[in-house]
């Protein structure tokens, strides 16, 4: 997964639309600033919400809330698009910034995420806590919380580019 962060004025407010202005484009990475969470994406979901999929509000925003743009985005951009408009971005970031990563570092079990079907937790069995949880898990939610506050902060809507 990939995040991108826009004002709502590009592509004249139309979400589908600017979609179909950026992730058309097959350079689209190089040409915007984005913030790639690659694997950890679903393992982040779960420790931020205690659910592989979803989750409560504000929290479940942060990565699978949206409004899905792409019913086949693999076809037409080669990713799925997900909106997120900037009257959510503001909650999701407020509940970033006021969750601290060791309150949802409890929730790192990889055999119960395996067992749930997060996505990499298979991966994660058996390798030590700190290389995964401490380091790769923790460094995508502390990128996630600067990349919110500063979408927030500017008033901006966040894309999300899964593919």
């Amino acid at each position: 997964m990939t995040y991108l962060r826009l004002p709502e004025a590009e592509g004249g407010g139309d979400p589908g639309a600017v979609a179909r202005s950026i992730f058309g484009n097959k350079g689209w990475r190089n040409n915007h600033s984005v913030l790639p969470i690659a694997g950890t994406w679903q393992g982040l979901h779960y420790l931020i919400t205690g659910d592989p999929w979803e989750g409560p509000h504000p929290a479940a925003d942060v990565v699978c809330g949206g409004r899905l743009l792409t019913e086949d985005g693999a076809e037409e951009f080669g990713v799925d698009v997900i909106y997120l408009a900037p009257q959510r971005v503001k909650p999701a970031a407020d509940h970033l910034v006021a969750t601290d990563f060791r309150q949802i570092a409890g929730r790192y079990d990889p055999k119960q995420m395996a067992k749930l079907g997060v996505q990499g937790a298979d991966d994660w069995i058996g390798k030590p806590v700190e290389a995964v949880r401490d380091r790769d898990l923790r460094t995508a939610y502390e990128n996630l919380v600067g990349f919110f506050k500063a979408a927030a902060d500017e008033g901006q809507a966040i894309y999300k580019a899964m593919g």
